[in-house]
């Protein structure tokens, strides 16, 4: 059954892990029945800072306003599978927590989490302090998955965008799409 997902960018920095993500739904719509985006007017900025560029405009997804609670995925009864908020900032994981609907990533995020599917939250912070970890536990506790844009290195990356691409083949596989990525003990 091909998957819908609702994809949140906030202005966290590592605007390199939703590019990536994008990228990767791209080359797998032939699983993916239909993608949404919400990006925050920060993260816009921070991919044009950190990214150099405008290339969100190219992919063939439909985005949507942060205030458009008129969007299919701010209600329940659209049937989205998984919403990944990538990166995630503090701010949008606090008022996750606390049910504070105030944006359609939030209200998103709500409605996601009341229906019992997959919400991944790529947290993008360090350290983090203890509001924060009384967050990530009471978003996990709900039924999230925090998923922070930790790298791993047993692959052996040799750019920033293979060491970034370990945590979105990560968020792949927590979505549950098939991908070609490196696998502990396979060859």
């Amino acid at each position: 059954m091909k998957k819908k997902i609702v994809i949140a960018i906030t202005g966290a920095s590592g605007a390199i892990y939703a590019r990536l993500l994008l990228d990767k739904l791209q080359q797998l719509q032939g699983q993916i029945a239909e993608v949404g985006i919400i990006m925050s007017t920060n993260a816009r900025e921070v991919w044009r800072v950190e990214l150099e560029n405008y290339d969100y405009q190219n992919y063939p997804f439909k985005f949507y306003d942060k205030y458009d609670f008129s969007a299919p995925f701010a209600s329940g009864s659209a049937r989205f599978d998984t919403m990944v908020i990538v990166p995630c900032s503090m701010g949008t994981l606090g008022r996750i927590a606390s049910g504070v609907s105030d944006d359609l990533t939030t209200r998103a995020a709500d409605v996601i989490l009341k229906e019992r599917r997959k919400l991944i939250l790529v947290a993008r912070d360090t350290p983090f302090n203890l509001i924060q970890l009384r967050n990530m536990v009471t978003v996990t506790e709900a039924g999230a998955i925090v998923c922070p844009a930790v790298p791993s290195f047993y692959s052996k990356p040799k750019t920033i965008e293979e060491v970034a691409l370990t945590v979105v083949d990560r968020v792949v596989d927590l979505i549950g799409l098939e991908s070609n990525s490196f696998r502990w003990g396979e060859s």
